[in-house]
């Protein structure tokens, strides 16, 4: 994971985007399509949602391939996988929107061992069958997306995948936060992961913020959150053309 190339030749910083639960690359479309409307390049990895390992690895990868400085942005489950992939070379800085925001020996469902929050209605709305975890096909975009319009929530629920359960327990081998400077979005009125638990793990990021809506921004405030991604990248450091 040394490629430096993007920093050789001088090439502007981009963004790497990773999609959460029951979600694929498609989530970040309107997202991506603001960010190059602002000159900003970006990738969204598609992740197999199978273990977590796997994901940091396609992310890494993704990381590795874009091949220049990056923001490297996680959404919900998310933000596990860029805690561990953040440690990547090329990644210079994080920034988590409704995720988890691990620490050692974390996973997402065990978050800050010994401090009770109060709970969503997720647990209502999984469905396990075997190794795999779905949602329940009306309570699960109810919550996923409480604040998008009716047709926005019915095309994105209709592209809802199962995962498999051991993404629950996975547990990131580095914790790249504590090297990597990191901006939180706390989402006000998430009904997945409560604002309450976000706000106790957006103290671990260098700065938070915190929005109205609920859970799935990316999909309801996609210019909003290409705004505050594109100002991220062009905050970064400029790499004069041969540094390195």
């Amino acid at each position: 994971m040394s490629d430096v190339r993007g920093e050789e030749a001088g090439v502007q910083p981009g963004v790497v985007l990773v999609h959460g639960l029951w979600n694929g690359a498609w989530t970040w479309d309107d997202v991506r399509g603001g960010l190059a409307g602002r000159g900003v390049d970006s990738v969204a990895v598609e992740l197999a949602l199978s273990e977590l390992a796997a994901d940091v690895r396609a992310t890494e990868e993704a990381l590795t391939a874009f091949g220049r400085p990056a923001v490297l942005v996680g959404h919900s489950y998310g933000g596990a996988v860029i805690t561990a992939a953040g440690a990547h070379p090329l990644v210079r800085h994080l920034l988590y929107v409704a995720a988890f925001q691990l620490d050692a020996g974390e996973s997402v469902s065990r978050v800050l061992p010994g401090r009770d929050f109060p709970s969503t209605r997720l647990p209502e709305a999984l469905r396990v069958t075997d190794d795999a975890v779905g949602l329940d096909p009306a309570l699960g975009p109810e919550l996923l997306y409480s604040d998008a319009e009716p047709p926005v929530a019915a095309a994105a629920a209709a592209r809802l995948r199962p995962v498999g359960r051991l993404l629950f327990r996975g547990v990131p081998e580095r914790i790249a936060w504590r090297q990597r400077a990191s901006t939180y979005v706390i989402c006000a009125d998430d009904r997945v992961v409560h604002p309450d638990l976000q706000r106790a793990m957006a103290h671990r990021a260098t700065h938070a913020l915190e929005w109205p809506g609920g859970h799935s921004p990316a999909v309801t405030r996609p210019d909003a959150l290409a705004d505050l991604i594109a100002a991220l990248v062009r905050s970064l450091p400029s790499v004069p053309s041969g540094s390195g």
